[in-house]
Parts: C-alpha cells; structure tokens; sequence
C-alpha cells in the first residue's frame, strides 16, 4: 500500500475502534480532551526514540502518535467541528504563506532575513485573528516545559533587537548571576535562593541557543548520560559481589571512571547535537 492508501486503512481502524455498535468500550469514550494527556506522552516517547537514535522506535512511536492525532481529529469531525482535511488544508496553507521565498519567488538572501520575514507574517497572522495588536511574547504558551518556554522566549525578545550585543556579555551575566546565586546560597532565603538559580539557569538557555543548543535537549541529554553511567556502575558493583549503597564515595568514583573509560569515544566526549538551527521557525 502506498502512504494514502495506508492512511486511509488507519482511519477505517479507528472507525471501527469508536463504532457504537461494535468498536473497544476503551477506544469509544474518547474524546479529543481526553486524549490530550496520551498525545504529550505519545511526543515524548517519540523525541525519546529520535534522540536515543533508534530508527525502528521512532517509527512505532510516530505510529503511536500518529493514532492520537487521527482519533481525536475524527472525534472533532463528528462533533461537526471541523476534518482533518480542514487541518491539513490550513497547515498547508499556512506553509506556503509563511515561506514566500519558496512559493512566491521572493528574495531571501540570508537566514536573519528569512527569521525576521517569518516573524513579520506570524505577527500579522495572530493581529488578523485577534482584531488588534499582540506583544511578541504572546505567542509563546504558557504551559511549555519550562527549559523550552525559556529558550523561546529568548528567542522571541532576540527577535525584537532585546538581547545582549554579543555571546562574551551572555558568558558575563552568566557568571554574574553565579555569583548571585552563590551569594543568595550563603545568606538568602529559600525564595532567594530558587530567584538567582532560575535567573542563572534563564541565562545559560541564552548562551546555549547562541551556540545552536537546545537546552531541554542538552539537558535530558546529560540525564540520560548520567542514567546510563549510573545503572552501570550498580552492575560492576553487583558483579564483584559488592553492596553499592556500602561504597566509599572514592570507592564510586572509581567505579564511575572505568564506566566513563569502558565507552565508546563518540560517548565519552561531546554529546551528539540533536539541536535544531539556532533561531528554528516556530509553529
């Protein structure tokens, strides 16, 4: 079958898992609000399966994803509010409207160029459905995960000239807020203190999006990391019949550095960049 016809068979199954009559007791009581909890888990497993580089996952977990968005796009069809052809028509649409420079034949003669032009339509996009003027922060939800609401607010105030001149300021208000935090550690309260790390930390989101980094990446990157590192040190340990919780603290370290030595190089060193370019479009 080719991808319409596979298309089409996915949304005769989900016909039939919400039939009435004859579909899953499970699958015809949802609705779009309820699956709205399985579609962020179902992301998350996907950007997991993309970011551990395993291919065949990432194909059963966009399979996965894909379900959602097809049932709950159905269940919107039948409470008469619109089709997934209605979603695809304005995806599409909106595409071609925000890339003049590969459908209209309009100059594009670098990538600020292109960022500043895609900031321009979506701004006239929000003022046209709303009837009046936003901010350039409105467009940014609110319920983000906090590493990546903070990596695209920095964005967007870049986008309105509101940044710092260069990345050697980014790396000295860095340090400043380090010693901010530091300060705040010795003598602040507990509200104080949460301040200054969520200040340092809202800081080195902006140098890391300079450097083309995504912070939420780079961080569940380093957990991950530590996770395996981790889980690997408690298997020697347990190998050699030793009981790690007993371990001296230099005992670990021993164990962490052989772990460490023991992967392979491209582990060992950088993390694998799964960032996208440094200031990406946004939906």
């Amino acid at each position: 079958m080719n991808e319409q016809e596979q298309l089409l068979r996915f949304q005769n199954v989900i016909d039939q898992l919400i039939d009435p009559e004859k579909g899953c007791p499970w699958d015809k009581e949802q609705t779009a609000l309820s699956m709205c909890e399985y579609l962020i888990e179902e992301c998350h497993e996907l950007v997991d399966a993309i970011r551990s580089n395993k291919p065949g996952h990432a194909c059963d977990e966009m399979g996965d994803l894909l379900f959602v968005l097809l049932l709950m796009a159905r269940r919107f069809e039948l409470d008469g509010q619109f089709s997934l052809g209605d979603a695809l028509k304005i995806g599409a649409d909106k595409m071609v409207r925000r890339h003049p420079h590969v459908f209209s034949g309009e100059a594009c003669d670098s990538m600020d160029a292109l960022m500043k032009n895609w900031a321009a339509i979506k701004k006239a996009e929000k003022e046209a459905d709303a009837g009046e003027p936003k901010g350039t922060l409105s467009s940014v939800p609110s319920g983000l995960p906090p590493l990546t609401k903070a990596y695209r607010v920095h964005a967007k105030a870049a986008s309105a000239g509101f940044t710092w001149d260069d990345d050697e300021d980014v790396e000295r208000q860095v340090e400043a807020e380090w010693l901010e935090l530091l300060d705040a550690r010795a003598s602040g309260t507990e509200a104080e203190k949460e301040h200054e790390l969520g200040d340092m930390m809202f800081t080195l989101v902006e140098l890391g999006r300079r450097m083309g980094v995504k912070a939420a990446s780079a961080v569940d990157g380093a957990a991950n990391r530590f996770r395996t590192r981790f889980e690997a040190m408690e298997a020697l340990a347990r190998e050699r019949g030793l009981d790690f919780k007993e371990l001296s603290l230099d005992d670990k370290d021993d164990l962490w550095n052989e772990v460490k030595a023991a992967e392979p190089a491209e582990r060992s060193g950088q993390a694998v960049d799964f960032a996208a370019p440094k200031d990406a479009p946004e939906a």
